[in-house]
């Protein structure tokens, strides 16, 4: 007995269902009030919408974003002894709560320099 025969015939697709204004209107009655609901205070939340508000729309500042934001975690490294491998530090870009928006602001300025400006990014790859 395979394992595929038993899957493939219990693989169902989802799909967006339009729901008209009345039933809209009872599921909102059904959910939970807000305060009983997990709520918390995202401080972070201004910083992130500047940084994903920046345009990048020069050059000069679409290199500079480039070259300061690394395309992998520098933090990342195996720690060596005599060539053996004692450690391996994880990359730990991740525990930045800004990683996302500092990255997408980097795609964007390598988006720029190739789409805009015709110029060649494989240097910042």
């Amino acid at each position: 007995m395979k394992v595929f025969d038993n899957t493939t015939k219990r693989i169902f697709l989802a799909s967006w269902v339009s729901i008209n204004q009345a039933e809209a209107t009872n599921t909102q009655q059904n959910q939970l009030p807000r305060s009983a609901t997990k709520s918390y205070c995202d401080f972070l939340q201004p910083l992130r919408q500047k940084v994903d508000r920046i345009q990048v729309s020069d050059r000069e500042l679409a290199h500079r974003l480039c070259k300061l934001i690394p395309s992998q975690c520098p933090f990342e490294r195996d720690v060596k002894l005599f060539g053996k491998t004692l450690f391996h530090i994880p990359p730990m870009c991740k525990l930045n709560p800004l990683y996302e928006e500092v990255v997408g602001l980097r795609f964007r300025a390598l988006c720029y320099l190739a789409d805009e400006c015709g110029e060649d990014v494989s240097q910042y790859c």
